[in-house]
């Protein structure tokens, strides 16, 4: 049988979500959706010191390239409101940029789908 101690000595560190947020809340879905895509600004070099390690991670993750959020909780291993408040924040810092996805398209008017097809027809047999 394990002493207390031995089990204490497995246990990982953890950090709660609460205080790796500060507090902060979920941005809304139409900011920060789970295909936005996010990169480093380009003046990200000059990166203030006061960032908590887990945004400097995330600014070293994006200043690879373009990532989508949900990329970034995967490669972070941090849950995905997690990572999407922080995000929010350095967006609204100037640190990231981040790019919506494309509207889908609309849908064509199924009489002139129709129409068209009646045309192929007729001249094509």
């Amino acid at each position: 049988m394990t002493g207390f101690g031995e089990l204490e000595s497995q246990t990982p560190e953890l950090v709660r979500p609460y205080v790796i947020t500060k507090g902060r809340g979920l941005p809304d879905e139409e900011q920060l959706s789970l295909i936005t895509l996010v990169t480093a600004a380009a003046d990200h070099q000059q990166r203030p010191t006061r960032l908590s390690p887990e945004e400097q991670s995330l600014l070293d993750l994006c200043a690879a390239g373009y990532l989508s959020v949900a990329e970034i909780a995967g490669h972070t291993q941090l849950p995905l409101g997690v990572v999407k408040i922080l995000l929010a924040a350095l967006t609204e810092g100037g640190y990231l940029v981040t790019r919506p996805p494309v509207q889908r398209a609309p849908l064509a008017d199924r009489e002139i789908l129709e129409e068209v097809l009646n045309g192929l027809r007729a001249k094509f047999g």
